[in-house]
């Protein structure tokens, strides 16, 4: 890892140090037909590696803390995404669970309230059925009453209309003699009995 580290490192000062160096000022076209001027480069190349040794001396522990600590900080976030991951698909499958179950505890909810509605039903056509015989009952109870007091009403009008036929026709066939007989003999009789 470090022999990585110190390969990328070189390779980023020489990129830096071309880059910098072919921003210079070379000297015109004198520098054109000499070439690359080595000490130069050499110069700026020394200036680059001091610069960063010294930044790296300075800051290098807080630099690659910074960069240990983003990655730990990073592995964490993973490590916590892949349980909130694992959680989010137990609850997903104790849903989907739930939701086949749904179908049945409809059906049976469904069966229950049909069961319940039939009791139900038939417990209210059986307190009609009874409540019909009791007012069947009562309105026979008073019919036969009304019935009773009709014949009673009947018999004492036929007994009132006999009485005034018999009176009317013992009237005419009656004399005054013979209705006081007839009165002093129930008298006697009353009487003696």
């Amino acid at each position: 890892m470090k022999r990585l580290h110190l390969i990328a490192t070189l390779a980023l000062v020489l990129g830096v140090a071309a880059v910098a160096y072919a921003s210079g000022d070379a000297g015109g076209a004198e520098a054109a037909h000499h070439g690359l001027n080595w000490k130069d480069f050499l110069l700026r190349v020394v200036n680059f590696v001091l610069v960063f040794g010294l930044i790296a001396k300075l800051a290098g522990k807080k630099i690659v803390g910074f960069f240990r600590g983003r990655g730990v900080q990073i592995e964490n976030q993973l490590a916590d995404l892949e349980g909130r991951k694992a959680d989010a698909a137990k609850r997903l499958a104790e849903i989907e669970g739930s939701i086949s179950n749904l179908a049945a505890e409809k059906a049976r909810i469904e069966e229950e309230y049909r069961r319940q509605g039939e009791t139900l039903r038939d417990s209210i056509v059986a307190a009609a059925e009874a409540k019909a015989i009791q007012i069947r009952e009562q309105a026979t109870s008073a019919a036969a009453a009304e019935a009773r007091v009709a014949i009673q009403q009947l018999r004492a009008e036929l007994a009132e209309s006999v009485i005034a036929a018999a009176k009317a026709s013992l009237e005419k066939k009656l004399t005054a003699k013979d209705q006081e007989k007839l009165v002093d003999e129930y008298l006697t009789k009353v009487v003696f009995n």
